[in-house]
């Protein structure tokens, strides 16, 4: 889970109190969604939260999986 945040940390660099501006992050979003990444609102990111919040925890174990897997290929 440590992981998982540290990923959200650097995804959010220079907006981590407003993540829903981060660039990355808007990216991803009209990736996932379709809609256009300018246009992103606070209500949006909330709503896509709200409803696909168990995808966003898998997709966070899975970035802490790939990032093990990445430490263990260094050692």
């Amino acid at each position: 889970m440590l992981r998982s945040l540290r990923f959200l940390w650097f995804a959010t660099r220079g907006n981590r109190l407003r993540p829903w501006r981060s660039a990355y992050l808007r990216w991803r979003f009209e990736t996932y969604t379709g809609k256009r990444a300018e246009t992103v609102t606070l209500g949006d990111f909330w709503g896509l939260f709200r409803t696909e919040w168990r995808q966003l925890l898998h997709f966070l174990r899975w970035t802490s999986e790939i990032q093990e897997y990445a430490a263990s290929g260094r050692n």
